[in-house]
């Protein structure tokens, strides 16, 4: 749900740059304050969903939040430079300000499967939607039973939060699995499909939630893996990704059939998203 003070079409709240990190060559970190204290106080979002951040005099483009709810010191984003508007704020650092609107869209669905194993996949660069998850069950194991990670990429070198990988690796009741299309030397994990990788997943189809996030075509994969290990549509969960702009349906670049990932999304139940990724150009 969105916070009380978010806005929709307004003009965007003004936000500073507390702190930069850069994740990988072309992948970068960005913790933003809004300028006003009250509003920062009253901030709330659910994770998977996004801000709109705008670079002034450039553009505006949508982000997935990575921090967690609880958080009340920042507001986290991680950001990989591909356009003009991500480009410019690869180029920002502490100090520098930016416009922010948000948070929009809907989430996961974190407080209807408390109790149930929680099984993320990811494919690419693109994991964020997915690491915010990690961020948010780890922080309230007790609510969830076992966490099972999968992650896949096409390059070994592609992998970032690495020692977040290994780190996770070693927690109770935690199961990582990674895999590289190609690999590199002194790689640990997998070489090849993310998909192999999904018999040796340890979870409880009777009680379980998929939340994958990725290329469209290694979602659909995975989906079909699941479902042969027995879980349900009902309990398969995807982020989408589409030309988001106004983030509030009104512009429709971003519509999915009926819906738009904007307002609609970004997460949608598989059996909302498979009739539509079935025809080439939804």
């Amino acid at each position: 749900m969105n916070a009380p003070h978010a806005i929709d079409s307004g003009a965007p709240h003004a936000a500073t740059v507390v702190a930069r990190t850069q994740e990988s060559p072309t992948i970068f970190t960005l913790q933003l304050r809004l300028d006003d204290a009250a509003a920062q106080a009253a901030y709330r979002f659910a994770p998977g969903q996004f801000n709109m951040l705008y670079l002034y005099g450039v553009g505006e483009v949508p982000i997935s939040i990575m921090s967690d709810p609880e958080e009340r010191d920042g507001i986290g984003h991680t950001i990989r430079a591909l356009g003009r508007v991500t480009q410019g704020l690869a180029a920002l650092g502490p100090g520098d300000r930016v416009g922010l609107r948000g948070p929009f869209g809907r989430g996961w669905p974190l407080q209807e499967v408390s109790g149930c194993d929680v099984v993320l996949v990811t494919g690419g660069l693109g994991c964020a939607p997915v690491v915010s998850v990690i961020h948010y069950i780890l922080k309230r194991r007790e609510r969830f039973g076992k966490l099972v990670i999968i992650q896949g990429v096409k390059h070994a070198d592609d992998l970032i939060w690495r020692e977040q990988y290994d780190r996770w690796a070693k927690l109770p009741d935690t199961q990582v699995m990674v895999a590289a299309d190609e690999g590199a030397a002194f790689w640990p994990w997998h070489v090849g499909r993310v998909t192999e990788l999904f018999g040796l997943a340890r979870f409880d189809p009777g009680c379980a939630v998929a939340m994958m996030c990725g290329p469209e075509g290694m979602m659909r994969a995975a989906v079909g893996s699941l479902q042969a290990l027995g879980l349900p549509e009902s309990r398969l969960f995807l982020s989408m990704e589409r030309n988001m702009q106004c983030a509030v349906g009104r512009c429709g670049h971003c519509q999915f059939g009926g819906a738009f990932v904007c307002r609609d999304g970004p997460v949608f139940n598989w059996g909302e998203a498979q009739p539509l990724l079935a025809h080439r150009g939804y």
